[in-house]
């Protein structure tokens, strides 16, 4: 097959796309599949490209949004104009011209909902991720919504990363049978990873890995450390709220127990964790979280939000600890329990690494090419 894989992050960039295209793509290309990746970027050029088996082109994140978006249409076209199937792994509302217009077999990976993601940014509501999906707003957010669903229902299957995520996607009016569940694969880094270097002195160092969104909790986190003086905070990852972070964590006096890492790359991610003794991650709303996995790939221990599909990672008191979103009580409890019992530290991390198991390499890829050439196949 021919194959245009479209995101909206790619390497240096970090984060889930940045991590799944790129794996994605090496193995369709490996098995034989012609493979090509337009994204968008923040760099013009990154010297790591000539080492992949697939071509990738980039279109540079920066000036007029509707230059950027003229050329992102055109270059989807042309691209798609040999294609025998598109992925769309981002861009989502860039490729739906193109889709609908000339009936082009296409395939899009959901990871959450666009549209509460530009209400949010754009200050239209202050809603959660589930209250958001039961509630209605003015024109602005439900002509968003309606776009989304009619570009979605023009694709020949959906894939979502987890169970929970099906559900909230058939919630929009779409077709369960089109929606694919595949959870995204997982695999260990590669050699010894050293603890990266950290001015953090606590006797417990916890940590978390996202990009500094309001919903990813991380605020909560910095209040949480507010009451436990023995612990400290380090944050990887950027993003809009970081300013605010940083202020936050100065009013509260714990700014030399809370150390921002700011992003880092991909394969430096693993010395942050290993430097550090807990894993928390405090978001409102997940689809299915990576990072999880990463840490329980290190050793350490996770303390997890019970939200989105963080449950069909963890499972509570067997391979990790689960919260109410919100509940910096239970928060504070939970941290405070792990750092006073490295045995139960210990237990969690043994439970941990059968969940690894599930979320195999070959299994991803196997079902992902098969639900592309089920769509080729519908052109």
């Amino acid at each position: 097959m021919r194959i245009l894989i479209t995101s909206d992050i790619f390497p240096p960039d970090a984060g889930g796309p940045a991590s799944y295209v790129p794996a994605l793509a090496t193995e369709l290309s490996r098995r034989g599949h012609t493979v090509h990746v337009l994204t968008y970027s923040i760099v013009a050029e990154w010297a790591g490209d000539a080492s992949y088996p697939f071509s990738v082109e980039r279109i540079v994140v920066g000036g007029s949004r509707l230059s950027r978006l003229r050329k992102t249409a055109s270059r989807i076209a042309s691209y798609a104009a040999h294609a025998d199937v598109l992925y769309i792994n981002g861009l989502l509302m860039e490729s739906a011209p193109l889709i609908a217009l000339t009936h082009k077999p296409a395939v899009a990976k959901v990871v959450g909902d666009i549209a509460w993601e530009r209400a949010r940014d754009k200050g239209w509501t202050s809603d959660e991720f589930e209250p958001f999906q039961s509630r209605r707003y003015g024109l602005g957010i439900e002509l968003r919504r309606a776009l989304r669903r009619w570009v979605l229902q023009r694709m020949k299957a959906i894939i979502v990363p987890s169970a929970y995520l099906k559900g909230v996607v058939t919630h929009w009016g779409l077709s369960p049978d089109r929606i694919r569940v595949v959870y995204n694969a997982f695999e260990p880094a590669t050699g010894d990873a050293h603890p990266a270097r950290v001015s953090l002195d606590a006797p417990t160092r916890l940590v978390t890995v996202c990009r500094l969104m309001a919903w990813k909790g991380v605020a909560g986190l910095i209040q949480t450390v507010a009451d436990l003086p023995d612990v400290g905070l380090l944050i990887v990852g950027d993003g809009p709220e970081r300013a605010a972070l940083h202020t936050l964590a100065s009013q509260l006096g714990v700014a030399d127990r809370v150390h921002f890492a700011g992003q880092v790359p991909r394969d430096d991610v693993g010395g942050y964790l290993h430097a550090c003794h807990i894993f928390a991650l405090n978001s409102r709303y997940e689809g299915l979280p990576h990072v999880l996995l990463e840490a329980m790939a290190v050793g350490l221990p996770v303390i997890a939000a019970d939200a989105g599909g963080c449950r069909e990672v963890v499972q509570h008191g067997e391979n990790g600890l689960l919260v109410l979103p919100g509940d910096t009580e239970a928060l504070r409890q939970a941290i405070r329990f792990l750092a006073d019992n490295p045995s139960e530290c210990q237990r969690l991390v043994r439970g941990s690494q059968a969940t690894l198991s599930r979320f195999s390499r070959q299994s991803m890829m196997d079902q992902t090419e098969t639900v592309l050439t089920a769509a080729a196949r519908q052109a």
